[in-house]
């Protein structure tokens, strides 16, 4: 059966997800983690992606990048992946594989989810019970976008500027969307389309991709209008 195509334009943001092969743990050690921070860094600068959010699980890594390019999205995950795994059999004299076949990849219609993306993925050690409060976990966005720490692998976007007219604004109004978890239609919503590398969007969002694509984008749920709670 033929691969599913990829739908990415660039400066649209994607939610991407790549797991252990059968969810086996990926990363064992602080120092891995370090490690494949410095990998992704250089393939973001390399290739052409800005990343707005991360979380790198013990058996997943969950990113958010606006590609440069249509191929940045793809030569970003390889070049991050065969490098952190060459390392690992490095370290632990190991060999084959560690990923999990391909990435999984959603395209975001960010006037709508950006924000939800954003909760979703930095919330993720908290729905797995790993912390209680997300800036307790070292391995994720939340520290710079809700508290200013310095975290050099992201790129503000535009949309997460607008919450607020400072920073001290926006990393106050950025805490204030985690007060609450997201819906869980949401949540669905977000899985199902990432499980099946669709576009999480309105309908005419994704005829616009479609029509610069030069192809069918698949069939999607209509997205909804922006809520007040994303727009803080």
């Amino acid at each position: 059966m033929p691969r599913r195509l990829r739908l990415y334009r660039p400066g649209i943001p994607v939610h991407i997800v790549q797991r252990g092969h059968n969810r086996n743990a990926c990363f064992f050690a602080h120092e891995n983690y370090c490690r494949y921070k410095t990998v992704l860094r250089e393939a973001l600068c390399r290739y052409g992606g800005a990343l707005h959010a991360y979380c790198l699980m013990t058996n997943h890594v969950h990113l958010l990048i606006s590609p440069a390019e249509a191929d940045s999205i793809s030569r970003i995950v390889q070049h991050t992946g065969r490098e952190y795994v060459q390392y690992i059999n490095r370290t632990y004299q190991r060999s084959g594989t560690l990923w999990e076949g391909r990435h999984k990849g959603s395209l975001i219609e960010a006037d709508t989810y950006l924000l939800t993306c954003y909760r979703y993925i930095e919330r993720n050690p908290v729905a797995a019970y790993l912390v209680v409060s997300p800036d307790e976990y070292p391995w994720s966005s939340y520290r710079y976008n809700a508290m200013g720490n310095a975290d050099s692998l992201i790129t503000e976007h535009p949309l997460y500027q607008q919450i607020g007219s400072s920073e001290g604004e926006r990393r106050a109004r950025y805490r204030d969307l985690f007060q609450c978890p997201p819906e869980q239609r949401d949540i669905a919503e977000l899985r199902e389309c990432l499980s099946a590398n669709r576009i999480l969007g309105s309908e005419a969002f994704r005829q616009q991709v479609g029509k610069f694509l030069g192809q069918p984008t698949g069939h999607t749920k209509p997205g909804r209008p922006k809520r007040l709670a994303d727009r803080k």
